[in-house]
């Protein structure tokens, strides 16, 4: 592994997984690569300090037509106005991997950090659920989240949607949706390292070196996976791959952090770029040394204190604008 580009203080703790993980992770098996992660993740949040002053709600909220109910948490800051800007938070995990309870400390923190409603969805799952599944389980809690507002102390002309990784690529894929059927208003698009484009999946070699921690064979697998047949071909719906979209005009303000090492850098800043001639605010953020999921990995490193400090920051100033 050529560490030579890493930030020094992310070195030891990715060799530390790599180890943990016999490797890292491999989507050849799902079942065992989501044993794995959910694993790892309990661990981790068993090690971490509990946060408080967040009340936690779960809910059953409709699905999409003929489709089960969705799974949604709330999160709310418990000393609250009477009314509170929201977040529909999409979990990450390549399409096929991770849940709600695995981003239960991340919600919690942004409903206290950015004063704000988190709602937590449980999309289902690829391959078992393939595109349009996920996204369209994401796009019924979004319509709940806003048709509740009311219920919820929510101001409906400021919910906001994020994610990370996959989540990141669903809310991307979620903001298109939500303009296109013109029945939600989306303030804020928090894409944080968003996996948007399915045309990336080359395999690794001498000239195109493989990624840390999401590497390329992942990439095609979580794709193939999400999309039910390879991707990369004709006639991927941009609901699906954001970066199909042709026309990003009356999208909702953008913020898109990614570390200079991650896979999803090209296809992000790209992305970005043409949000920016679309006429779409778009606040771009390229880190050094830093590979995919880095600010979860190894969160006390300066470089994701930064990281943090500034998504937490971008989502308080356009929640409370």
């Amino acid at each position: 592994m050529d560490t030579s580009r890493l930030d020094p203080e992310l070195v030891a703790p990715l060799e530390a997984w790599l180890k943990a993980t016999n490797g890292g992770i491999d989507l050849h098996d799902i079942p065992a690569a989501r044993r794995m992660m959910d694993e790892l993740a309990a661990a981790q949040m068993a090690k971490a300090p509990p946060i408080e002053g967040v009340s936690i709600e779960d809910r059953w909220v409709p699905g999409p037509a003929g489709d089960p109910d969705v799974f949604v948490r709330i999160y709310q800051p418990m000393d609250r106005p009477a009314r509170l800007p929201a977040l529909l938070w999409i979990h990450g995990g390549g399409y096929v991997l991770g849940s709600v309870e695995r981003d239960d400390l991340l919600a919690k923190h942004l409903a206290r950090v950015a004063q704000c409603v988190v709602a937590s969805v449980e999309y289902r799952l690829a391959p078992e659920h393939p595109f349009p599944a996920p996204i369209e389980d994401c796009y019924a809690a979004l319509k709940w989240l806003s048709a509740h507002s009311t219920e919820l102390g929510v101001n409906q002309s400021r919910i906001a949607i994020g994610g990370a990784s996959a989540g990141g690529g669903l809310a991307a894929g979620l903001a298109l949706l939500a303009r296109d059927r013109a029945e939600v208003q989306v303030a804020f698009q928090l894409l944080i390292y968003p996996m948007i484009d399915d045309r990336n999946v080359a395999p690794a070699s001498e000239t195109l070196p493989d990624t840390l921690v999401w590497t390329r064979e992942n990439n095609r697998m979580g794709w193939r996976a999400y999309l039910g047949r390879e991707p990369g071909g004709a006639d991927v719906s941009p609901y699906a791959a954001a970066a199909r979209a042709t026309d990003l005009r009356g999208l909702p303000p953008a913020y898109i952090p990614v570390g200079d090492l991650d896979l999803f850098v090209d296809e992000n800043m790209t992305y970005a770029q043409r949000l920016i001639a679309a006429g779409v605010p778009t606040e771009l953020h390229v880190y050094p040394g830093a590979f995919h999921g880095f600010n979860g990995f190894v969160p006390h490193a300066e470089i994701s204190r930064r990281f943090n400090a500034d998504r937490d920051n971008a989502l308080k100033r356009m929640l409370h604008r």
